[in-house]
């Protein structure tokens, strides 16, 4: 994970010293030091120019809607997730020393393993720059046709009108309030990046030992062979536990994330359908896609949003499925090599749910897919009785782009 890990350091995520170091005991985690003061710069940032700006305009307001209470949610939820990686960071070389240990117990021989998290995280994370990409271009497209003498400021007031309304608008306020924006659009895709990566380590591992179990199907092995390989399992089982209790608030908090933005984004789709957005000039049309910019973004952002949670859940779940595999190799073991150690292996199979959670509050299992699917579409009738939206209906108009 050295390239997942860099990456997010570079927006201020999880900073650990000795990334690049293959030996996991000159991984550190200080307070004092140029990362940590990098992150903890960000974090007052977001909490001063996003949340606590954005909270007083929220509060002046009397009359406001769904897209004002999406903004809010989408900067506090991200400046959390902010907070949640310098909490991992402090676990973090534990974990990798710990993670070492098992390794030099029983390696692991997966060679696809560290091509598959750089391919997961340079993917994800292009095509989230897309999207991001497609709101700005939105964003500027609007104001060049509204205002064309002030392009920037225009984009400014409208994505955020906190910096006019609450505190005087300047050139590099405007920068860093755009830089921040772009990290916590960064750090909500991160966070899936993150799990998914994780996932794949330890899905490998205990399909490891499944490969193992599964070579013996048919044959008469001696006890020792069922001793080593529960032991095996033992300690794949106790890395997914190990690692749970550092990520699981990360897990949480995207799952949430990513069923709050689908019922919004939804929301959006259904209110507004795909239209062209009303132009303030009355010339020739010259806007990029004729209009049709917030469509455009509003249509990728869901699909990809849709795409990226159900990777997340399956990947995740993976771990679950991989854990219960070796029950069907020892219901066919013969009965003349059956004994207590098959036995034990299959009660503790069955005993305990091997899976990462969130808080512990669910389980990620190949089921979470169809009860997300089921709350999504409660949730979109109760948000659509609450704004008043039908797919027929007049569009929402909103004074402020969440993202």
């Amino acid at each position: 994970m050295k390239l997942t890990v860099i990456i997010g350091q570079l927006f201020s995520l999880n900073p650990v010293l000795g990334v690049c170091d293959p030996d996991t005991t000159k991984l550190r985690f200080t307070y004092f030091s140029g990362r940590c003061a990098y992150t903890f710069l960000t974090i007052s940032c977001q909490v001063i120019f996003l949340n606590i700006l954005f909270l007083v305009r929220y509060l002046r307001i009397s009359d406001t809607d769904v897209n004002l209470t999406t903004a809010l949610v989408f900067y506090a939820s991200n400046t959390i997730i902010t907070v949640l990686f310098l909490r991992i960071a402090t676990k973090w070389p534990k974990l990798c020393q710990y993670i070492a240990r098992t390794e030099a117990a029983d390696p692991l021989y997966d060679t696809t393993l560290v091509r598959k998290c750089n391919l997961s995280c340079i993917l994800i994370l292009l095509l989230a720059a897309l999207e991001h990409g497609l709101s700005e271009i939105a964003g500027f497209v609007s104001a060049a046709d509204c205002e064309p003498e002030k392009i920037y400021h225009t984009f400014i007031a409208n994505s955020f009108p906190w910096i006019e309304e609450v505190i005087t608008y300047s050139q590099a306020l405007a920068i860093l309030t755009q830089f921040l924006n772009i990290q916590c659009t960064f750090n909500w895709n991160f966070a899936d990046v993150f799990i998914i990566c994780i996932s794949f380590y330890l899905t490998a591992r205990l399909e490891q030992v499944n490969k193992k179990i599964a070579a013996s199907r048919g044959k008469c092995v001696p006890l020792s062979f069922w001793r080593a390989v529960r032991e095996d399992y033992n300690r794949a089982t106790g890395l997914v536990r190990r690692v749970d209790e550092v990520i699981g608030s990360v897990i949480f908090i995207s799952f949430a994330n990513n069923l709050f933005f689908i019922c919004l984004q939804l929301l959006h789709m259904l209110a507004d359908g795909i239209k062209t957005t009303p132009s303030c000039s009355e010339g020739p049309e010259k806007r990029l896609f004729r209009g049709y910019e917030h469509a455009v973004y509003y249509a990728y952002s869901l699909i990809f949003l849709i795409l990226r949670s159900t990777t997340v859940s399956l990947v995740a779940s993976r771990i679950h499925t991989a854990s219960r595999e070796p029950a069907y190799t020892l219901y066919e073991v013969p009965s003349a090599v059956y004994c207590i150690e098959v036995q034990r292996f299959i009660e503790q199979i069955h005993g305990e749910t091997v899976a990462l959670t969130g808080l512990q509050f669910f389980k990620v299992k190949r089921g979470i897919v169809l009860a997300i699917a089921g709350t999504i579409v409660t949730y979109e009738l109760v948000l659509m009785q609450f704004t008043g939206v039908t797919p027929t209906a007049a569009p929402l108009h909103s004074d402020t782009d969440s993202q």
